[in-house]
């Protein structure tokens, strides 16, 4: 199974995961996925400077700046399946 097909089945697989992931790894989750979808962070700050959770996925979707699409996906990958074991 190629790399894109592997990530899309972690991706639908992170929908059914046994536990919530803490709120730590739900950013990690999001911004390995955006990533991996998007590429680098270009989007504005949220103007909105009481809105904690735009801004929380903002700063971790700009901390991984410069990570190829192919490395956020493995990542992506990986994660999703220790959730799974745990």
């Amino acid at each position: 199974m190629e790399l894109k097909q592997q990530f899309e089945q972690a991706a639908a697989e992170s929908k059914m995961l046994p536990e919530k992931p803490s709120n730590d790894t739900l950013l990690q989750l999001y911004s390995l996925y955006k990533q991996s979808t998007e590429g680098d962070n270009t989007t504005d700050p949220p103007s909105n400077p009481f809105d904690f959770v735009a801004k929380a996925k903002y700063e971790a979707w700009l901390g991984i700046k410069g990570k190829t699409k192919e490395v956020a996906m493995q990542e992506y990958i990986n994660l999703v399946n220790k959730l799974k074991v745990n």
